[in-house]
């Protein structure tokens, strides 16, 4: 019982001097004929097993306290009171709920008993399992609601008529007719037919030359040719897919008050127009919307489907405490719309409290919701044409093949060699910078910090607008007089870098050190740097600012963009190392947006001399150097190889050679586009705090301040065989996948026929399709199948539909096509106002039983009307609405309007 704010009790009045006399008729009135009514009628749901609404008649301190958001009755004035009203049906929701309205009777017993101020004799006695709403169990007898039953399999009928019949659909029509006694309309001209297919399929009149060629068409049935050929239009995509980017909330603009552009959304419906023409089967299109980056990553028109889940209004200024709440919302939004689209029920309604009116509790909302839980908009680069790629890249790797041939080549027949001859000559004895053993390199910015062999490191991932690299090292050497930081390129970094700035420029702010002894608990010691010198410095942006007060000022290094650079700093006073001592590096880059050191490498000296350009031996390698060959392991040879060649010239060559021609590899042609997804940057505004959360919470009214534990995913129970059976659809996500794979798991329970919605998913959809052909939809209420909606005036047809819909691997066309070469469909617009009055009062829509004459929808009217005017004013009709390509872009705001 959806019990609102409807009365307010006020003060106390003073007591009436009857008081007492109305209160002992009143609980004879109770015990005589109330308390056996609410037993019967009422207390299954308001006091037995279950609290519908928080109502609970189980007591008469229970009654006075009210449902959920306020008093139900206020005693002594029964017509006042919400209950009294509930069950006179004079307010909705009708009570009982689910059964027929009391007797007269036994309305007036209740209202006379209200008057008399509802007195109890004693509380109703009931057993009563306390279950938490988080775990509340739908009962049964739900599924029995004809939207949730499986499909079954239905035959049309037998009809007297079968002449006028032209394929299965007219069948369960002509039945409905002929029991009702009502003849069928003639079929409509072929002019009105074309007109009518055109406008229904392309939303454009047919050109003048079409019309004639259809006029004289001289076969015996030209019509489902032509239905054919537009269903082949390009234009069939544009026109149809309005309609579902309405559903969809699709628009071009965030909302909200500012309503900021989102130039890259329209990759969303070019999707939908794709899909429609190509006749993608709508399952899968269904299943791509929700999780097409987890089905199929690497298909462009999957990845672009996702923007539905991307599609709805987003703020784009959210203060820190508000965070959590639009967050809340915004999976809202993803699942209502889900439910109202693809479902056709109102999911969002169980957002605070249980659905008053479906099977639908506030546990089953919360474990959808969790579906999405790190779900986030966010920006891919699609590659516009992968097959030109593919082909292109593949020429290039048969250029390049010989490249790789001769450096590898290289490597097994000469490099050993020339690593002994560079031992045996001693020159590593002279090499005057020392690469220590790295134990930690640390981004605070997030990006990742990776070591390569010849001692540096190459930075990728996220380049925030400012950082902090944190480098931890040890060394076996204990004098350390100096040290040296290089500046390297990488074919990684945009023009090469060195930094990752959009030009390749970086700007070292501030570089520090600090030496921490064995034992030493605290932060150890600051080492004052002094002297600093580069190869090369920037005008305005000196290296001696590197290490200055200011931590604005830095170091920078354009125009020399592309080029290695290197800086020295020696130690104001010698440090001679105590053994295990950790050395900690810090280096800010907070003088422009994104200028970070794209790869480096770091080393030290015994003397303040060093070269600013000289060659660089890492600790290890020295170690193992020293070690004779025939003695070395197999990795320890391994590791002197990989890093001999960083510095012998004859491999460096051919590996620069590899490097410029790898330059010359095809790129792909991408563009940006808007998508749902899990693990990539959200896009940003205005927002503080979080992007999303971790978990979802079940809350309690909806609030994100009352948790009560953490939802895990889960199904509608109505539309599962099966109590838990979530593991059903179920797939671990592959090792390192970045998404959760929850999403893929919701989309097979979406389409899932036969063990999840499936069943519903296809009703849904098929009644659409009449819906549009038709004027109105089987169930008229086509975005509400649950209990609220109406029901189908032709639930044979509707089944039957959904069958066939399945049969033919969910495709769409094959459907239109039936509807459209039906000869319920080609009826002509004809009206009998005589018919129509005597009908009138003789056609039951109220209850489940309805005698559904089909009526051709009033389209067809206009089309007759239009029929004999082929220019000027239906031209002018046609036109007045844009078609979906020709449309700049659409707001939120408009969007919104469209939809009214």
């Amino acid at each position: 019982m959806g019990f609102g704010r409807q009365w307010q009790l006020g003060p106390a009045d003073s007591v009436p001097g009857d008081h007492a006399e109305k209160m002992a008729k009143g609980l004879k009135l109770f015990t005589q004929h109330v308390r056996p009514i609410l037993e019967k009628r009422c207390l299954r749901c308001h006091g037995g097993r279950k609290i519908e609404s928080e109502f609970d008649l189980s007591s008469r301190k229970e009654l006075l306290r009210g449902g959920a958001a306020g008093p139900a009755i206020i005693p002594g004035r029964a017509k006042d009171s919400y209950l009294f009203k509930l069950i006179n049906h004079v307010r909705e929701p009708h009570m009982p709920h689910r059964g027929k309205k009391l007797s007269d009777k036994e309305i007036a017993y209740i209202g006379e008993w209200i008057d008399h101020y509802a007195p109890y004799d004693r509380p109703f006695s009931v057993q009563r399992e306390e279950v938490h709403w988080t775990q509340k169990v739908v009962e049964e007898s739900a599924r029995d609601f004809w939207a949730f039953r499986p499909l079954a399999p239905v035959e049309p009928p037998a009809v007297k008529d079968k002449a006028w019949c032209r394929n299965p659909i007219d069948f369960f029509i002509r039945s409905r007719q002929e029991e009702a006694g009502i003849a069928p309309n003639a079929v409509a001209s072929k002019r009105v037919l074309i007109r009518r297919a055109y406008f229904d399929l392309l939303g454009l009149p047919p050109p003048p030359a079409e019309v004639e060629t259809f006029l004289k068409d001289p076969s015996p049935d030209p019509w489902p040719n032509l239905i054919d050929r537009l269903l082949a239009s390009p234009h069939y995509g544009e026109r149809w897919a309005r309609h579902w980017l309405d559903l969809a909330r699709f628009a071009e603009s965030h909302g909200f008050e500012h309503d900021y552009d989102r130039p890259t959304a329209y990759h969303y419906r070019d999707f939908v127009i794709k899909a429609l023409n190509q006749d993608l089967p709508y399952d899968t299109f269904v299943r791509w919307q929700i999780a097409g980056d987890e089905l199929a990553p690497d298909n462009n028109l999957a990845l672009q489907a996702t923007g539905f889940l991307a599609a709805g209004v987003h703020s784009t200024q959210i203060t820190k405490n508000e965070v959590e709440k639009h967050r809340y919302d915004e999976l809202d939004d993803m699942l209502s719309t889900v439910g109202t689209a693809m479902l056709g029920l109102t999911l969002g309604c169980a957002r605070c409290h249980d659905h008053k009116y479906d099977p639908i509790p506030q546990r089953d909302y919360y474990r959808m919701l969790a579906t999405f839980t790190t779900t986030v908009r966010t920006e891919v680069e699609l590659n516009l044409d992968p097959e030109g790629y593919r082909l292109a890249k593949k020429k290039f790797d048969q250029e390049h093949k010989p490249y790789i041939a001769a450096r590898q080549q290289f490597e097994a027949n000469q490099l050993p060699g020339r690593l002994r001859a560079w031992e045996k000559s001693a020159s590593w004895k002279s090499i005057p910078w020392l690469v220590p053993e790295m134990l930690s390199a640390k981004s605070n910015g997030g990006a990742t910090l990776a070591l390569l062999d010849d001692g540096s490191y190459r930075v990728s991932g996220k380049n925030p607008k400012f950082d902090t690299y944190t480098i931890r090292f040890k060394t076996g050497q204990t004098t350390f007089r100096a040290i040296r930081l290089e500046a390297l390129t990488d074919p990684s970094l945009v023009r090469g870098g060195p930094g990752r700035a959009k030009n390749g420029n970086f700007a070292l702010t501030d570089l520090r050190i600090t030496i921490t002894s064995p034992g030493q608990k605290d932060q150890g010691r600051s080492v004052r740097l002094v002297n600093p010198r580069a190869t090369f410095s920037q005008k305005s942006l000196p290296i001696d600012a590197a290490i200055d007060a200011n931590p604005k000022s830095g170091w920078a290094v354009d125009p020399q963009i592309g080029k290695n650079h290197a800086a020295v700093f020696e130690l104001a006073n010698p440090i001679d190392l105590p053994a295990g001592a950790v050395v900690t590096v810090a280096m800010d880059f907070k003088n422009n947006v994104g200028h970070n050191l794209g790869r480096f490498r770091l080393s030290i000296a015994a003397n303040t001399g060093g070269e600013l350009r000289g060659d660089t031996i890492p600790e290890d390698v020295r170690r193992f150097v020293q070690i004779d060959e025939t003695r070395r392991t197999t990795q320890q040879q391994q590791r002197l190889l990989n890093w001999y060649k960083t510095i012998d010239p004859e491999w460096r060559r051919l590996h620069d050679e590899e490097l410029v021609h790898l330059k010359k590899a095809p790129q792909p042609k991408t563009i940006k586009a808007l998508v749902s997804s899990e693990g990539l940057p959200p896009i940003r505004l205005h927002s503080q705090g979080q992007d999303f959360f971790e978990q979802t919470y079940f809350l309690r009214r909806g609030d994100p301040n009352l948790k009560e534990g953490v939802a895990t995913q889960g199904f509608l129970q109505v539309l599962v065989d099966a109590p838990d059976s979530t593991n059903r659809w179920w797939v671990a996500p592959p090792p390192g996948w970045r998404t959760s794979y929850r999403r893929r798991a919701f989309a097979q329970w979406l389409t899932d026929v036969e063990h999840g919605a499936g069943k519903l998913l296809a009703r849904v959809i098929v009644n659409r399709l009449w819906q549009h052909h038709l004027g109105r939809g089987i169930v008229a209420t086509p975005s509400d199948f649950g209990t609220r909606g109406e029901r189908p005036t032709h639930p044979e047809l509707l089944e039957w539909l959904a069958n066939e819909l399945v049969r033919n691997g969910w495709r769409l066309k094959p459907i239109h096509k039936l509807i459209m070469t039906s000869a319920t469909y080609m009826q002509d617009g004809g009206f009998d106002s005589h018919f129509a009055r005597e009908w009138t009062g003789r056609i039951d829509c109220s209850g489940d039983e309805r005698p559904g004459v089909w009526k051709p929808k009033s389209f067809a009217i206009v089309c007759s009307q239009f029929a004999a005017n082929s220019t000027g004013e239906c031209l002018a009709q046609a036109h007045s609405t844009r078609r979906v390509d020709d449309a700049a872009s659409i707001s939120q705001s408009s969007a919104a309007n469209l939809c009214q």
